[in-house]
């Protein structure tokens, strides 16, 4: 096997399945909470708890109802998030040695877990929720969601460095694609951030996507132009540069395609709630996939040292 050929990866001896399979878990928990934050803005509950924060209407527990059961809901598992990536970070520190890649990994999982708590604290305390238009709620919508993506980059990265994975390799030929790809698909999602915003604030009628009475609904039609150009340009290159495709990277081309089905059945049946978040989970995978196959080409051969 040459040095960069996609390496498959495996349990590292001393690392327990069970830890991995914990990793999977919360990386699949904080899908679920994203999930279930881009239903309190689509349903407009961003303000159901008031400005207060941590507390909701000034209440550890408030009356559940309405927009205020939608909002706290959505902090209630996102602390129940931050406590499962704490225990991540304990047991990742406790079952590794000194040096192991996944400790790097799940560091940075809990520093990103930690500004996402300190960015849903600003956008309530600031009032950038239910109705708000402003350009500040345009701007920290999207910041929210990279943000999200790196939490979901570094829970990969911790499982696939717990998994057996190498560190990565600069050096890579693949490296150009892995940036090129990583760049298309933040850009791709913060659009797609700023669209759902449109969509919210500005339900479309009939078949207008391009109202021009609030400068947030001419940018909707952004992603869906830019979703084009993204998989066309990526079918491309990736054509031209023979870039082998692995075992984990025989999934991308399924999560690609459920991307344009749901994204043209979206705009087609006027952005049906099950449809919306049908494709949002589709994208959120779509990362995940992407980090992992990224990993796994940018890999050198030589192992770290992982387990106690």
């Amino acid at each position: 096997m040459s040095k960069y050929e996609v390496q498959s990866t495996k349990y590292v001896e001393g690392v327990s399945p069970r830890l991995i399979r914990y990793a999977w878990f919360v990386l699949g928990f904080n899908i679920l909470v994203i999930v279930i934050g881009a239903l309190v803005r689509a349903t407009g509950s961003g303000a159901g708890c008031g400005p207060s924060w941590p507390t909701c209407l000034g209440e550890l527990v408030p009356e559940l109802e309405g927009a205020t059961a939608v909002e706290f809901t959505h902090r209630a598992v996102s602390g129940i998030a931050l406590i499962l990536v704490g225990v991540l970070v304990i047991w990742v520190w406790r079952a590794t040695v000194k040096g192991s890649l996944s400790r790097t990994g799940a560091v940075l999982s809990a520093i990103a877990i930690v500004l996402e708590a300190l960015i849903g604290a600003m956008i309530v305390v600031a009032r950038w929720v239910a109705d708000d238009t402003s350009v500040a709620r345009v701007i920290s919508v999207p910041l929210h969601l990279v943000n999200t993506l790196f939490l979901l980059a570094a829970l990969t990265l911790t499982i696939f460095w717990l998994s057996g994975g190498a560190r990565l390799d600069w050096a890579s030929p693949y490296r150009r694609w892995v940036i090129l790809g990583a760049i298309a698909l933040v850009a791709l999602a913060a659009t797609g951030a700023v669209t759902a915003l449109a969509d919210t604030l500005f339900p479309v009628s009939g078949g207008d996507f391009t109202d021009e009475s609030h400068f947030l609904t001419g940018l909707r039609v952004v992603h869906p132009i830019l979703g084009v150009i993204v998989i066309v340009a990526a079918w491309v290159l990736v054509m031209r540069a023979g870039v082998p495709v692995g075992r984990a990277g025989q999934v991308l081309p399924y999560l690609v395609g459920g991307m344009a089905i749901t994204g043209v059945l979206n705009i087609g049946l006027k952005l049906p709630m099950a449809m919306r978040l049908s494709h949002l989970v589709i994208a959120e995978l779509l990362w995940v996939a992407f980090v992992l196959v990224s990993a796994q080409y940018l890999s050198s051969r030589t192992r770290e040292p992982v387990s106690r």
